[in-house]
């Protein structure tokens, strides 16, 4: 592992539990998340509380997960997560995409410009390649969007989505051999809205442009037996039925067992669910379905998460259906929700339609870079 004075870069353990000795570090990675959004976004929403993150790097099944973390050299007697300087993070499906990694990097914002982000990435992607994985995705974060004439704009090849040409960020990547292929647009939505009736108004048009061949179906946390099916399939479709841009990225089947285990982390890590989909009436089939990911530990805060219609029935506006309708169901679910995050590629224009319209306002860009290692 790499040292300079004053640090060094080793991976990270999953602890046994959040009192283990060893989980000093699992809290130092989490207090690192929690500055560098403090810092970017003015609030630490996105940031993980330790227990849902232990919850999430528990859950191997899918998706394994490693890390490292830059801490302290000498590391005190007894270290504490203020010893953690900097953490990267990846994710490499176990099936579909097993040539592909995906990772990021964070550093405590006093800590940058001490090569601490590049030791990291050093070490992350040295990991990935002896795990035969050849194309590293690195996402990075950027408050706001530029305006279309300023100077020295960054878009990726798609033509949307931009991001300044001189933040740190794009230095970083570049200088690594990173390729920018795909912006996604941050966009959160304030609640509660000025007016509910604006919602209620597009449930009811969106209802009758159904029509009748179509019907929702609401539940939370648990898919439903007789559903689970369908919604694998509906998972599987949405890996790539969105856009991806130029990112190397193929279809990953989502299987019954993987479904139910994913339900069973969002469990652990303390997030509720609530999920509308979609019914064909005529098939009796699933073709459409919006999720919302509730942490528990913050009534205030949701994550609007995937949404897709089968491309065979799109032009019925089962999009904005969904989302009203989740909407709805939120006020009582949840009625001192403040914040509603979403994230959709920015070449995703219908969907970004139906957000605007919501009320969804743009917070940032993600910038998704791409690096072929061999």
């Amino acid at each position: 592992m790499t040292s300079r004075p004053g640090w060094t870069v080793r991976p990270i353990s999953i602890p046994d539990s959040l009192d283990s000795p060893d989980a000093w570090v699992l809290h130092g990675l989490v207090a690192v998340q929690r500055e560098v959004h403090e810092a970017s976004w003015g609030h630490a929403d996105l940031h993980l509380p330790a227990e849902m993150r232990l919850a999430v790097m528990r859950d191997q099944m899918r998706t394994e997960r490693l890390g490292f973390v830059a801490v302290r050299d000498p590391l005190p007697q007894t270290p504490g997560p203020e010893d953690v300087l900097g953490v990267s993070l990846v994710t490499m499906e176990r099936t579909g995409n097993t040539h592909a990694a995906s990772m990021g990097v964070l550093v405590r914002p006093e800590r940058v410009h001490e090569g601490i982000g590049t030791a990291l990435a050093d070490a992350t992607e040295a990991a990935v390649a002896a795990k035969g994985r050849t194309t590293v995705i690195l996402d990075i974060e950027h408050p706001g969007e530029p305006p279309v004439d300023a100077p020295d704009v960054v878009t990726p090849p798609t033509g949307a989505g931009r991001i300044a040409g001189d933040a740190a960020g794009v230095a970083f990547a570049r200088g690594r051999g990173y390729s920018l292929e795909q912006g996604e647009r941050f966009s959160t939505l304030h609640l509660p809205l000025p007016d509910d009736s604006v919602v209620d108004t597009f449930l009811t048009e969106s209802l009758a442009a159904a029509g009748d061949d179509y019907e929702t179906v609401t539940w939370q946390n648990t898919c439903p037996e007789e559903l689970v099916e369908e919604m694998s399939a509906l998972a599987t479709l949405m890996t790539t039925a969105v856009p991806v841009a130029g990112l190397d990225l193929v279809e990953h089947v989502w299987t019954v067992e993987e479904l139910r285990q994913q339900e069973a982390t969002n469990r652990e890590a303390g997030h509720d669910t609530l999920v509308t989909a979609v019914r064909h009436r005529p098939s009796g089939g699933l073709v459409a379905y919006s999720e919302i990911a509730m942490p528990t530990l913050y009534r205030w805060l949701a994550f609007q998460d995937d949404t897709l219609v089968d491309p065979a029935h799109r032009g019925h506006r089962l999009g904005m259906l969904m989302k009203a309708k989740n909407l709805v169901e939120l006020r009582t679910l949840r009625p001192e929700l403040a914040r509603l995050h979403t994230w959709n590629a920015e070449e995703n224009r219908h969907m970004l339609s139906i957000n605007e319209a919501l009320g969804f306002e743009p917070t940032g860009v993600v910038a998704l870079w791409q690096k072929k290692l061999v």
